[in-house]
């Protein structure tokens, strides 16, 4: 293995396997970009990206540049002087300046097979659409979006009860398994980059809360996908008594009913086709509860018409 000379740009917990993968491989990160710090919690108190802890605890020099169109960002980062850049869902454009600045590129680990999702939320993206496998793809990074040779990917099944935590988990760290050989492969001039087919392009919109409604009038099978691809965030709801509710965990059964009729106490609603049995849900502000206990509460009654 060939010591490379690197910056590692990311920002959320996907990110993180990857970077602590390249620092145990022995790989010299010499500076991390990452998010600026954003407000959280009830203080409001600015909190680092996951990323930007990690190479902290690791003593790694941090960047957190607002975007890279100012010049002197650009020249700071052509002096590292770099083999290569690793980038994973750091959240920002590239400029054609940055891309080129390391000696072997800049590389992308991407959380879908490409060129099928393509995009900010390609996780989440693939579980809607009822895709029974999805994967990672390395790539290196060219001026378009995921656009770039494909160096290497690998397939992961989604099984019919996995949501996007136990996928970005899965993913996260499948990514972090590829990168150190892919890197390899660059310095020691074995890689081979495959253009991405011209077939098969999507786009992994970024998710919209707004989204996240549960519409009784769509199939019992969609709404189960979207229970599963919005936990944790932003969490599939529905109103009851003025009340919005989040949904947990919920399944589809085959069955016929009005939409929005609730059909029994077990909380069985009735879609544009089949029924969505809710198993887990959520009041603002409490503790998940499995459908027994929320019933023992503020229960909703068989009968009930939920709107949508």
């Amino acid at each position: 293995m060939t010591k490379l000379r690197l910056a590692f740009m990311g920002t959320p917990d996907f990110s993180v396997p990857v970077l602590q993968a390249i620092m145990d491989a022995g790989h010299d990160v010499v500076c991390v970009y990452s998010q600026p710090p954003r407000p959280a919690g009830r203080g409001k108190k600015l909190r680092p990206s996951p990323v930007h802890e990690l190479a902290e605890q690791h003593g790694i020099e941090v960047r957190c540049p607002v975007n890279f169109r100012d010049p002197a960002d650009q020249q700071a980062f052509a002096d590292l002087n770099l083999d290569a850049a690793v980038v994973v869902a750091y959240g920002l454009i590239l400029p054609k300046m940055i891309l080129n600045a390391p000696k072997l590129g800049c590389v992308n680990v991407h959380a879908s097979l490409l060129p099928r999702w393509r995009g900010a939320a390609p996780i989440q993206r693939a579980i809607l659409a009822g895709d029974e496998e999805t994967g990672v793809t390395i790539m290196a990074m060219d001026e378009g979006l995921d656009t770039g040779d494909m160096l290497a990917s690998e397939v992961v099944r989604i099984s019919p009860d996995m949501t996007a935590q136990c996928l970005h988990d899965e993913l996260s760290t499948l990514g972090a398994a590829m990168i150190c050989p892919a890197l390899d492969s660059l310095a020691d001039g074995s890689a081979v980059a495959v253009p991405q087919p011209e077939e098969g392009v999507t786009y992994a919109e970024k998710l919209d809360k707004a989204e996240a409604r549960l519409c009784w009038n769509v199939t019992a099978e969609e709404l189960a996908r979207k229970v599963r691809a919005f936990t944790p965030w932003p969490g599939a709801w529905f109103e009851a008594d003025g009340e919005r509710l989040k949904v947990i965990k919920a399944e589809a059964i085959p069955c016929c009913c009005t939409p929005g009729f609730v059909m029994d106490e077990e909380l069985t609603v009735g879609c544009g086709r089949g029924a969505l049995k809710i198993k887990c849900l959520q009041r603002p502000g409490k503790k998940p509860m499995d459908v027994e206990d929320f019933q023992r509460g503020r229960a909703i009654s068989r009968g009930t018409h939920l709107p949508y």
